[in-house]
Order: C-alpha cells, then structure tokens, then sequence
C-alpha cells in the first residue's frame, strides 16, 4: 500500500524539479546586443526630430504595432501602474492616445499628472523612454479621431465601460448588439467618456543596444528653454 501512494503522491523534490529546471531557463534566456552606435554628436539637436527619425525606421521594420508604447502612470497614493496604449499623433506639443475618461488609467492620470512613455523596438535593439506630463485634449479634436475609426471600434467604444468587472463576455455582446441598433440608421457619434490625452515631454532617453551589454543612451532634459543632450552610464 505504501508503494502504491509513494506512486501517486510525488515527492517535494520532485514537485520542485519542474520549477527550478523553468527558472533555470529563464536565468539562461538571453541576447547578444550589436545594435548601430549612438552617440551625441550623432543625434539630432531636436528630440522630437531624433524620435520621428527612429519612428519612421520602426514603422517600416516592425510587422506589428511599431506604435506601442508602455504607459506608466501612478495614482495619488503612488501606487504605479503600466499599461500598453497605441500612439495616435505626435508634433512638436506632444505625443496623443486615446482611452475611456472611466477607465482605471484615466482615474490615475486625474490624479496625478505625471507619466511616462516607453517604446520598446527589440528587433532593432532599441528603446525610447519619455516623462512628462498629460491632459486631456480638446473634444474637436477627439471628435475628428473618432470619426476616422472603424464603425466596430466607434461601437466597442459605447459597448465597453472600461475597467469595470463584468459577470461574463454575454454582457459585452448584448451591450454590443443594443447600440448596433441603436445606431443603425445614424452616424456614431462619440461618446463623451471616449478621448484624447497628450504627453508634453520634459526628458527623452534614447537607448540602442551594444556589445557586452555597454548599452549607448542619449539624454534629452529640458533646461530653462532649452533641451540639454547627455550621455548616461549604461
């Protein structure tokens, strides 16, 4: 009988072994950095001009999504938060997404305006880290944006009070069904929960990967009128 337990009923250490072997795989996971040198005398003397230079290489070498961006927010208790959001537009005011007034992300950034901005291109051993400050923008121009989306986009975007816990997807689909016949015979107008934010920067580092893990990074900080470029220890 004891034999027939031991048979069932794995020992610690062989309840242990799958997870130390994962972790040890995950120790091993890594990459050789040999990306194209960046250095001061390189960049542009513009941030924004060095960043659309490296948007536009990752537009057209990145398959999917080259404009995701990682954005990091904190409430008024400091509690951080990151979450992936889609660039939308960027000029020389700022960089612009797009959400729901309700969500969890807009009740972080109501509270604490300060956030950041990462890029992360690992097929071209680069990234672009930006802080600064948001606000939402004016309504014309959400209005403008969102009638340049797809009607099912316009639609997830009455269907879905973001953020808010659901009993089960039904709830998403007969939500979705309600306003595609509400709207049927109507334009989608857009909902006064749903718009743009923009992120004027204060500081960019730009970050491209080299050799023995010697990592060149190029900082943008903005000084009186002025933005000072430095370069950063990897």
């Amino acid at each position: 009988m004891f034999h027939y337990f031991k048979r069932w009923f794995p020992s610690k250490d062989e309840v242990l072994k799958p997870k130390m072997a994962i972790q040890q795989a995950v120790s091993l996971l890594r990459r050789e950095y040999d990306g194209i040198p960046l250095d001061k005398e390189s960049v542009d003397a513009d941030p924004l001009k060095q960043f659309s230079d490296w948007f536009a290489i990752a537009v057209k070498e990145i398959k999917n999504d080259p404009n995701a961006m990682i954005l990091g927010s904190a409430n008024r208790d400091g509690q951080p938060a990151t979450r992936t959001v889609l660039l939308k537009g960027f000029d020389e005011e700022g960089f612009i997404f797009y959400t729901n007034y309700e969500s969890n992300k807009a009740k972080d950034l109501a509270e604490n305006n300060k956030v950041s901005l990462t890029f992360y291109w690992p097929d071209l051993m680069r990234q672009i880290h930006i802080q600064g400050a948001v606000e939402k923008i004016s309504d014309e121009m959400s209005d403008q944006y969102f009638k340049s989306r797809p009607a099912g986009s316009k639609l997830g975007a009455w269907s879905s009070k973001q953020s808010s816990v659901i009993e089960s997807r039904d709830v998403l689909k007969e939500n979705l069904r309600s306003f595609e016949k509400k709207f049927s015979n109507s334009e989608i107008p857009r909902p006064s929960h749903w718009g743009g934010y923009r992120v004027t920067p204060h500081r960019f580092e730009f970050w491209q990967g080299r050799l023995n893990r010697l990592h060149d990074r190029i900082v943008y900080r903005f000084e009186g009128e002025n933005w000072v470029i430095e370069r950063l220890s990897p």
